[in-house]
């Protein structure tokens, strides 16, 4: 006896479909699965078997050989338990449910027959999607999430009793098709009221502007201040300015989360853009991913979103390193001896840090000043490197504020107001760049960095000096031209003037000091 049903598994963030063959035969009782599976689904023998009998469906006392094909793939977690055993009754006769060979079939069972969710719902219906299958039986807690998939009839069972009692009723035939992101309930989850305003942050205009660039223009940021002057308050609300994500970029971020099994909410697509702050402590694999089966890391999790490193120093500099590939290329490919995995990475940094190791280099107060000799400051700078700094579009200093400016309330920007704006300048780019792979100006490069880029005269002169004099790198000449593009932009002019240009160099404070 023979049945065929269809299973699916993660390769990273992308599903994978998988042929579940199920042969019974004569022959001594063994229950046996194939196909290169991890130790979780070789386990899944002990939880089928024990689901089945629980359920009061007779397990068939023969030799039970599953296949999971195609051979040279991984599979691992425990999304195959319910095929494996929907396919197990099938084959020994003891359910006939129409449709059941031509839909995708994934669930975690309990011993005593109930469905568990399972991780990665969105990739895996994705993937059956592509293969042409329209229907989708699984965990009813997976439903929610499934169905932001557009087109596939989705039916949700709490346990696999309620197959056996459904026997020869076509399950499918009464399931809605999904709309997918054309569901209005599942577009007006999103909330902004959880964000902190920027109109509760006194003073600190400067800071405020160059966090306006770089959403305007997906600009990696770092601020440099004594403690308590705000940094980490700012960049905090940097969300709050940030546009919401498109519905493509809402997909994405979902799969990568659900891949991670951190989608708080099954039922909700996520429409922020992720804000990810990991501790100094953070190792490289918990940065960039790891895993005998890689899991996305950090820099994956704060994909089309910001990832926030606060005192940047602190981070051990071989932690730090591996983020310059993933900033340059967004994405990061890890390898490991059962698998290849690539993530997308295309984030926006932004870190903070002190001027040196008590915090107070540079920036003299009443109550404190440096302590620090010229050497200690040169060494804890050194602890990030030269390629990472340059990296870094927007280096901002952040001074303390004063009494006076600290009691002012007037002149404080909203939130509002400053997404205003940039969403004035990033509509201004989606037009210059339609049709071309570029949505936002810290993207730019090569011919096009030339061609949308070009500098009057006196711009140019202004920065062949500033070249010559500060020691520019090529990278740190193309990231200064990228921010005084954002900054025309946000002025609402078609070209870069020096004034924009002069405040882009303004914005490389660490290539003037030491």
């Amino acid at each position: 006896m023979y049945d065929k049903m269809y299973g699916a598994c993660l390769q990273g963030i992308d599903g994978t479909i998988v042929d579940v063959e199920i042969d019974i035969s004569n022959g001594l009782p063994y229950f046996q699965i194939v196909g290169l599976p991890d130790s979780s689904v070789k386990e899944s023998t002990e939880r089928v078997r024990s689901a089945l009998k629980n359920c009061g469906a007779a397990f068939p006392m023969e030799r039970i050989t599953v296949n999971l094909a195609p051979a040279d793939v991984r599979k691992e977690g425990a999304s195959f338990d319910l095929a494996i055993a929907v396919g197990i009754l099938s084959a020994s006769g003891q359910l006939v449910v129409p449709g059941l060979d031509r839909c995708l079939t994934i669930g975690e069972l309990s011993l005593d027959g109930r469905l568990r969710p399972v991780r990665g719902v969105l990739s895996m219906v994705d993937a059956a999607k592509r293969r042409g299958m329209t229907n989708v039986l699984l965990p009813a807690e997976n439903v929610e999430e499934a169905s932001l998939i557009e087109g596939m009839r989705i039916v949700g069972i709490p346990s696999i009793k309620e197959l056996l009692h459904n026997k020869g009723v076509p399950i499918f035939d009464g399931a809605a098709v999904s709309r997918g992101l054309h569901n209005e309930r599942i577009l007006s989850n999103f909330e902004e009221s959880h964000l902190d305003d920027f109109v509760d942050v006194c003073g600190q205009f400067q800071a405020k502007r160059a966090l306006t660039i770089a959403a305007a223009g997906l600009h990696n940021v770092l601020f440099i201040g004594p403690p308590g002057s705000g940094k980490t308050m700012l960049i905090r609300r940097l969300p709050s300015i940030l546009p919401i994500l498109s519905n493509e970029e809402s997909l994405e971020v979902t799969k990568i989360y659900s891949a991670a099994g951190l989608i708080p909410d099954r039922s909700k697509l996520i429409r922020h853009r992720p804000f990810r702050n990991p501790h100094h402590t953070v190792s490289m694999g918990g940065l960039v991913g790891a895993g005998i089966y890689p899991k996305p890391g950090e820099v994956s999790l704060a994909h089309r979103g910001v990832l926030f490193l606060d005192e940047l120093p602190e981070f051990p500099r071989n932690v730090l390193e591996v983020l310059r590939q993933p900033i340059e290329d967004r994405r990061v490919t890890i390898g490991r001896a059962k698998a290849v995995v690539t993530f997308p990475t295309h984030f926006m940094l932004a870190a903070s840090m002190n001027p040196c190791p008590c915090g107070y280099w540079g920036f003299p107060t009443l109550s404190a000043s440096c302590t620090c000799s010229p050497l200690k400051v040169q060494q804890y700078r050194s602890r990030i490197s030269g390629p990472l700094l340059d990296r870094i579009d927007l280096q901002v200093e952040v001074p303390r504020i004063d009494y006076d400016s600290m009691k002012q309330t007037s002149g404080n920007a909203s939130s509002g107001d400053l997404r205003h704006s940039v969403m004035k300048a990033l509509n201004r780019q989606a037009a210059r760049y339609a049709g071309t792979h570029v949505r936002f100006n810290g993207e730019l490069t090569g011919r096009m960095l030339r061609e949308h880029c070009r500098l009057l005269p006196d711009g140019e002169k202004l920065l062949s000096e500033a070249f010559e004099a500060l020691g520019l790198s090529v990278r740190a000449h193309d990231r200064i031209l990228k921010i005084a593009r954002t900054i025309a932009d946000l002025d609402e002019s078609d070209v870069i003037a020096t004034s924009h240009l002069a405040e882009a160099l303004q914005y490389r404070c660490l290539d003037r000091s030491l």
